[in-house]
């Protein structure tokens, strides 16, 4: 072998050693027949289980094939994921889109007094403000105008079989079986989000079980075409899940530096009227209601001091259980604000984030080993995120603001 040879053959050696090797990877047909057999075995056990009949079984996934579209798919044999692109953490004030929330608000005005009647019926039965339902409705479905176009069966089953998250799905998977088993919706109208989301509510389907109600009387709990079942569904969600009859979501403040934005979140809650007595203000310069001030509020800072703060009540983490996002719950309660004739927060969204999630959750780990709880290394930056920053930026002798920079996660990195 002379010098030339030797050197190729050294370089595709050392190629070989770092690419991943594919020769254990199933082809689709290989992966769709493994399907075929997982869906004749343990599918099928679990779905009889459950109270699906055989014959309906039988049907619904004589056809039924995996989807190869949806991200983050872990075929079998492949060793892992598709590549996903990097996500970047950004600043929180794009969510709150101004031309977005204006028309969602002009929209929902207009359907709280089409749909008077039913929503005045829904909130005397569950007690949840009508602007909080609609908005919700708005915000996940655009009011039953967004297309939702996914086949939910075929979603969930390629979820629950080769997706990222298999142990979530799969349980899914057989409660959307059982919707259809008792006759909800028919198979092929089942529609979803790509991650399984049903209707207009976006209820996973162990949800829908547990939620949704028949509030037309026809004899189906039917939240894709039945707009008076997909209000009292998002109703009976909340009050389920402890909705307050009677109370705010929360009031927009103003925050003193002497009060630390350390003392956000909801383990350290005080009535509201003592955060009051420490100098928290509302915006609108009313005092907080008489009944809400003996009750309990706790502080909220998404972006910590780069951004708009709250005195948020029971109610606010009531939406939380909703989707669990300081900013889903926040949007929920300015849209509904808006429905009732309030505006845009007026405080201003700073521009921060601008770095990699892998950033954020080094900076997490590193703080974690400092013995701050940050409520788990995920690259999010929520409330327990935002009060370790805060500590650890007064223990530094810096002024706490909260929320990361890229300084600050250069620094923990």
């Amino acid at each position: 072998m002379n010098r030339f040879s030797h050197s190729l053959y050294v370089l595709i050696a050392v190629w070989l050693s770092i690419v991943p090797s594919q020769t254990n990877a199933m082809s689709r047909s290989e992966a769709e027949t493994q399907f075929r057999n997982w869906l004749a075995t343990a599918v099928n056990r679990d779905a009889r289980a459950a109270g699906v009949k055989q014959a309906l079984y039988d049907q619904v996934t004589e056809t039924l094939a995996l989807d190869w579209s949806i991200p983050d798919l872990r075929p079998p044999g492949s060793g892992g994921g598709q590549t996903q692109r990097q996500a970047e953490f950004g600043s929180p004030g794009p969510y709150f889109n101004e031309r977005t929330l204006s028309s969602l608000a002009a929209t929902g005005r207009s359907l709280l007094a089409r749909h008077g009647r039913t929503l005045d019926a829904i909130e005397r039965r569950y007690g949840v403000p009508r602007r909080i339902v609609v908005a919700i409705w708005g915000k996940e479905s655009a009011f039953g105008r967004a297309k939702i176009p996914h086949n939910a069966l075929r979603i969930l089953a390629t979820q629950a079989f080769m997706g990222a998250r298999k142990e979530i799905f799969y349980p899914e998977l057989i409660a959307a079986l059982k919707i259809i088993g008792e006759d909800h919706i028919a198979p092929g109208e089942m529609k979803s989000s790509w991650a399984g989301a049903l209707g207009q509510p976006q209820f996973l389907p162990s949800k829908f079980l547990q939620y949704a109600v028949d509030f037309d009387g026809d004899g189906k709990r039917d939240i894709w075409g039945s707009e008076p079942d997909t209000l009292a569904s998002i109703a009976n969600f909340l009050h389920k899940h402890g909705w307050q009859t009677g109370r705010d979501w929360g009031f927009e403040a103003v925050i003193p530096a002497s009060i630390s934005c350390a003392l956000e979140g909801p383990e350290q809650g005080k009535l509201i009227a003592e955060w009051a007595r420490m100098g928290a203000t509302r915006v609108s310069g009313n005092p907080f209601p008489d009944h809400e001030a003996r009750r309990g509020g706790y502080l909220l800072m998404p972006a910590g001091r780069h951004g708009p703060a709250f005195i948020a009540t029971d109610n606010f983490y009531v939406l939380k259980s909703y989707n669990e996002s300081d900013l889903y719950a926040l949007y929920i309660g300015n849209l509904a604000d808006r429905m009732a004739g309030g505006g845009a927060f007026k405080g201003s969204w700073q521009k921060v984030g601008g770095f990699q999630r892998s950033a954020v959750a080094a900076m997490q780990r590193r703080l974690e080993q400092k013995g701050h709880d940050v409520g788990g290394a995920d690259g999010l930056v929520g409330f327990k995120t935002r009060i370790a920053v805060g500590k650890w930026q007064t223990a530094q002798g810096q002024t706490p603001t909260c929320f990361p920079d890229a300084k600050l996660v250069k620094e923990l990195r």
